[in-house]
């Protein structure tokens, strides 16, 4: 999720999808051009973006009223991250899986299906809720089963993006994808701070589920004439060992999929930390947990913008962004009263989205189409597979030593791996520091090496 001035975030050599003429796509701006909102200028990608912002916003209300009743039926923050574990572990077990199949499915029916069983599942829970029979392991299961669409769901979108856009829209495309859901994350939890406070969170979990008629209306209105599909790879033995060999070889690919790793498992807990801060800080309700997401959404949102009027991704800047999101979680840890802590949250937010989106732009760029579905698969069940082994781990140390070292715990580990990628991803770039009086910068050493441009 790139093209611009300057060097681009992948190899020259990198292939991409787009071989078709601009005549193919009449809504696209021509030759590429630039701006924050470019990509919506195609019809596709705007009926896309349309139906995901109204189940992105559903889905937010679903997660926030999903967090909270797990909270408020065990008052333990390790059950939070339990939930989160659930609806992760599918990505973790069965995530490179559904890149192979993303790569050999055509997406837009794809995409059909999924979206539909995904509305069936908020429904489901909505039923059991609203009917008062939901117990803890209901919502468990749910979460799993979630996560077992998303194995599928998350490739096949991702990849779906460049066949609607073609190539000189992916960068902006991704940046709006994420500007899109933070813009959900900052009605969804206000909205689902108001329902659970007034009527309980099976509304929430109701109107999740229908709000993915949006996004299948979508998909049904689009003109398949001017996608730019890539062939689906027919069936054959070993693309998922294929798929391994070409990311391990490539270190644009597999250094940046390791950083978000780490991030992912050790940096993305703030279901745990937010909730555990709530009520064991600064004893608040609902409504302060619907704030402080609604707060991290702002600074996402903001970063996404910022992101998709840059046009491209660099190396350089993913590393940065990784150590400054880290060093942030460890300040906002010990913050002591309470508006500091939330305002926190902002920067918080812009950071660790720069870090998901910069990572996922370099990586689309950087992978070749036929292969692009197992790589995004590898990608997200990297950076959110990786879940299931930190939110546990993280739900425990919040619950035995408190909110505050859990959410510090967390960035310490995210700051030694970011720190450490750098040196790895400087010496693989053949690239040196520089401190001047401009300030501290990795710069190349020489110009020959192929990772110099990505960085």
């Amino acid at each position: 999720m790139s093209t611009g001035n300057g060097a681009d975030s992948a190899p020259g050599h990198i292939s991409t999808p787009d071989t078709t003429p601009a005549s193919r796509n009449p809504g696209a701006p021509p030759g590429g051009s630039r701006g924050t909102f470019s990509s919506l200028k195609i019809r596709n990608y705007r009926l896309f973006a349309t139906g995901q912002v109204v189940s992105n916003t559903g889905t937010w209300m679903q997660r926030i009223a999903q967090d909270w009743l797990v909270l408020s039926l065990t008052g333990s923050a390790s059950a939070v991250g339990i939930t989160i574990a659930l609806q992760f572990l599918p990505m973790l077990m069965f995530g490179l899986y559904g890149g192979v199949l993303a790569d050999r499915l055509p997406k837009r029916p794809l995409l059909l299906a999924t979206q539909s069983a995904m509305g069936l599942t908020g429904v489901a829970l909505a039923v059991l809720t609203l009917a008062g029979h939901v117990q803890v392991w209901h919502v468990y299961l749910a979460a799993f089963l979630l996560g077992l669409v998303t194995v599928v769901d998350n490739p096949a979108r991702q990849t779906f993006v460049p066949e609607m856009v073609g190539k000189d829209q992916v960068a902006n495309a991704v940046s709006l994808n994420s500007a899109n859901f933070q813009s959900a994350r900052l009605v969804g939890p206000a909205i689902a701070g108001v329902l659970i406070t007034a009527v309980g969170s099976g509304w929430a979990f109701l109107l999740n589920g229908l709000s993915f008629a949006a996004p299948i209306a979508g998909l049904l209105m689009m003109r398949t004439h001017e996608l730019h599909p890539v062939e689906p790879r027919p069936r054959a033995k070993g693309q998922l060992r294929e798929g391994l060999r070409y990311v391990a070889g490539r270190p644009e690919l597999i250094w940046p999929i390791v950083l978000v790793g780490f991030i992912g498992t050790f940096g993305f807990n703030f279901p745990i930390w937010l909730s555990a801060y709530v009520s064991n800080v600064f004893h608040g309700d609902a409504g302060t947990y619907g704030l402080f997401n609604t707060l991290i959404a702002a600074g996402s949102l903001a970063g996404a913008l910022l992101a998709a009027r840059r046009g491209h991704s660099r190396l350089r800047l993913l590393v940065a962004s990784a150590v400054l999101f880290s060093l942030l979680l460890l300040v906002t840890a010990f913050a002591p009263g309470f508006w500091l802590f939330a305002a926190l949250l902002v920067p918080l937010g812009v950071f660790g989205l720069t870090v998901n989106v910069v990572a996922n732009s370099s990586v689309q760029m950087a992978t070749d189409p036929e292969m692009r579905g197992r790589v995004m698969a590898l990608f997200m069940m990297v950076f959110t597979g990786g879940t299931p082994l930190g939110a546990p781990l993280l739900g425990w140390i919040t619950d035995t030593y408190g909110a505050r070292i859990g959410m510090a715990a967390g960035g310490l580990v995210s700051l030694l791996a970011s720190v450490a990628i750098a040196v790895v991803l400087a010496r693989v770039g053949n690239l040196r520091l520089r401190v001047d009086r401009h300030g501290v910068a990795f710069v190349p050493a020489t110009p020959s090496r192929e990772l110099v441009a990505a960085a």
